[in-house]
């Protein structure tokens, strides 16, 4: 059986290890994005799934836009009985989706119809969910609209973040590849229909998201220092410079904010983090990264000697220069 695989990132790679050792397809090609530059220096790097393509062997195609009649030209060589993706990040065109005669099929990273889209493991982690999963589905015209072929379910823990629920629902979509493949090389799959009034969708993070919004509840800006972690990161503002929040203490039931504070206020500092008032609640920082500067403890910030309690964060440096005005 022909298989041709279309990932890009890490959490793809563990799925095109399930195929190569699955005795019972062969993976003629792999589809992936062009390679990007990365970091500070701007290195040209190539994605996961091409870095593990090649060590196999395997052929590697890397169109800039899967619509390309090249691009299906491309696949179409390649004579897939079966096409499977995980996290490829082009939407496949209909030519392409007519081409195998099993159909391709798509691992992705939410229990459907919630958080259909391009970022499900950072709003299922933001809205403070207490499970997600991974569901496989037949790939339809529509975004993540597909019949659903199987899907399991994965707990979110308190020290979750979309780093490591990336890891868990790699793996855990990997093995549900691998326990999907005998039913569908054989025939024997009940897909079923998704119902779209209850679908959820999860658009790509805004920078927009990325700013802390204080006001929210002490529970809801840890959940989304979680959800962006390791990347892109929550941040708000110090000194009217980017102060970037990485990791926060659970908030602790029935912690209430200091009377009259301004949410975003400093209200208390020690080696074991910085706590801010909330619109509901106070919560720790633990680490941060000021701008230009490495992530560090909060404590370590502390004895720097540049916090003081009644600083308000995330005011823009005209509103604090009003303020000193008045």
């Amino acid at each position: 059986m022909r298989v041709v695989f279309m990932g890009t990132p890490e959490f793809a790679v563990a799925s095109l290890q399930t195929l190569l050792q699955d005795l019972r397809v062969e993976v003629v090609g792999v589809v992936t994005q062009p390679d990007r530059p990365v970091g500070r220096k701007r290195v040209l790097t190539p994605p996961p799934v091409k870095a593990e393509a090649l060590k196999h062997g395997l052929p590697v195609l890397q169109p800039e836009r899967m619509r390309r009649p090249e691009a299906v030209e491309a696949v179409r060589a390649l004579q897939p009985d079966l096409i499977v993706t995980a996290a490829f990040g082009q939407i496949l065109p209909k030519t392409v989706l007519d081409l195998p005669k099993l159909g391709c099929i798509n691992i992705h990273a939410s229990l459907l119809p919630k958080y259909r889209g391009g970022a499900p493991i950072h709003y299922a982690v933001m809205n403070g969910d207490p499970v997600t999963g991974v569901t496989i589905m037949y790939m339809a015209e529509g975004l993540d609209t597909g019949d659903m072929i199987s899907r399991v379910e994965v707990p979110i823990g308190d020290n979750d973040t979309t780093g490591t629920m990336f890891e868990k629902l790699s793996i855990a979509g990997a093995k549900l590849l691998s326990e999907t493949l005998p039913d569908l090389l054989e025939g024997r799959v009940q897909a079923m229909p998704q119902n779209d009034e209850e679908a959820v969708y999860s658009p790509n993070i805004s920078r927009e998201q990325e700013r802390i919004d204080w006001s929210k509840s002490a529970v809801d800006v840890w959940n989304l220092v979680r959800a962006l972690h390791p990347r892109p990161g929550a941040f708000t503002l110090w000194n009217g410079e980017v102060l970037k929040v990485w990791r926060c203490a659970k908030p602790e039931s029935g912690t209430a904010a200091k009377a009259g504070a301004l949410p975003g206020t400093i209200v208390g500092f020690g080696e074991d983090g910085l706590e801010v008032a909330t619109g509901s609640g106070v919560l720790r920082i633990t680490e941060l990264q000021p701008a230009g500067k490495k992530a560090m403890a909060a404590g370590e910030w502390v004895r720097g000697g540049q916090v003081a309690v009644g600083t308000v964060l995330g005011i823009e440096p005209q509103q604090r220069a009003e303020g000193q005005d008045e």
